[in-house]
């Protein structure tokens, strides 16, 4: 279990490293025009860098913790405010009609789930 909770931290770091790269340093011009993107045009681009740096925290937020041995309690935490997250993605990508996107986000938010589970409660730091 300690395992698999540590793989799909790893995981979603990565997802979340890659995304909050591309909103905090692609113009947002090149996010629009990329798929699943477009509702980047009708946000400001202080919104889509906060999003961004947000995602940035959060890949941070789930593995250093636990490495460092720092407040590894961060770790779970970190789990849940990206299932907030999702949420918040699935919305906006559910008005936008990009059914796939709101798909792979539930997958994402999954996966948060598990770790924010996992990490609250049988396999805690």
């Amino acid at each position: 279990m300690n395992l698999a909770l540590w793989i799909a931290a790893g995981l979603l770091a990565v997802v979340a490293l890659t995304g909050g790269f591309s909103k905090t340093f692609v113009p947002k011009e090149k996010l629009a025009a990329a798929p699943g993107g477009d509702w980047t045009a009708a946000a400001g681009t202080g919104f889509v860098k906060t999003l961004g740096v947000l995602e940035l925290l959060a890949a941070a937020g789930l593995v250093l913790p636990a490495v460092t041995g720092v407040a590894p309690v961060l770790v779970p935490v970190t789990a849940t405010c990206w299932v907030l997250l999702m949420i918040g993605a699935m919305l906006t990508h559910l008005r936008h009609g990009d059914a796939r996107f709101v798909l792979l986000n539930l997958a994402y938010l999954a996966v948060a789930a598990f770790i924010a589970w996992g990490r609250f409660g049988p396999e805690s730091f």
